[in-house]
């Protein structure tokens, strides 16, 4: 009986992610005021961190306040890969404490990029929210954020100070402060050939790539689950704001 639950709850997993990719790729060909942006993560904002397709599938559960946030202002479209395919049709994406990318991945991230593409990146070197899975753990959201290649093609060195406060601590940037906690910092890459500005502790750098733009963030305490609209989303729109121009 067990066997066969399991086999049904794969099955009707299987036909969601079939209906979905169906939507998406119909949905891809119309048009919305709100405009999509992309949204490539390891972090528990779009799906929540399930230890099985049981849990999966056992009914809804509260969204996560980023998705909240991102969903008033967007249509949000989920990507498991970066690709031509994946980023065709998109002029804004969110990359938050990604997993690393595949040489083909940064070859197709950089030339998006330079084609007008608009990027907000959090890339925490030390993620300090916490997983229900163990270090190791596949489903683990990832710990360490390894960019280095195509962070130095734009310009960009990340390095992390382990002797800096352990509690968390606010920058601030324009008018809002950003929660921050065990941050990187940023420093320009020896050859470096783009137009970045480092500000806010050298936490963020803003990039001119060719025709597009990249926000970067050397932390990703701000899309912490445990915060809440009210506390999290004034900085977060402050950086959508930036880095995302019509």
């Amino acid at each position: 009986m067990r066997a066969n639950n399991r086999r049904i709850a794969a099955a009707a997993l299987a036909l969601v992610l079939v209906v979905g990719g169906f939507a998406a790729w119909a949905w891809s060909g119309q048009t919305s005021d709100k405009g999509r942006l992309a949204l490539f993560t390891s972090l528990p904002i779009y799906w929540s961190e399930s230890a099985s397709l049981d849990e999966m599938l056992d009914g809804p559960r509260e969204r996560h306040w980023v998705r909240v946030t991102l969903e008033e202002r967007h249509d949000l479209v989920p990507l498991d890969t970066l690709d031509a395919r994946s980023l065709a049709g998109t002029r804004k994406l969110i990359m938050a404490q990604p997993r690393p990318l595949a040489p083909t991945e940064n070859v197709a991230l950089d030339q998006w990029v330079r084609d007008g593409g608009q990027l907000l990146l959090f890339a925490d070197p030390l993620l300090t929210e916490e997983s229900r899975f163990a270090l190791g753990d596949k489903r683990r959201p990832q710990d360490v954020v390894l960019l280095s290649p195509i962070l130095r093609r734009w310009g960009l060195e990340l390095t992390f100070d382990e002797n800096q406060p352990a509690h968390e601590r606010r920058i601030a940037y324009g008018s809002v402060a950003i929660p921050v906690h065990f941050a990187g910092s940023f420093t320009p890459a020896p050859a470096g050939t783009t137009d970045c500005t480092i500000a806010a502790d050298s936490v963020i750098a803003h990039c001119s790539i060719g025709a597009g733009t990249v926000l970067v963030v050397a932390d990703a305490a701000l899309l912490e689950s445990h915060r809440d609209t009210g506390d999290g989303a004034p900085p977060l729109g402050r950086l959508l704001e930036v880095a995302f121009t019509d």
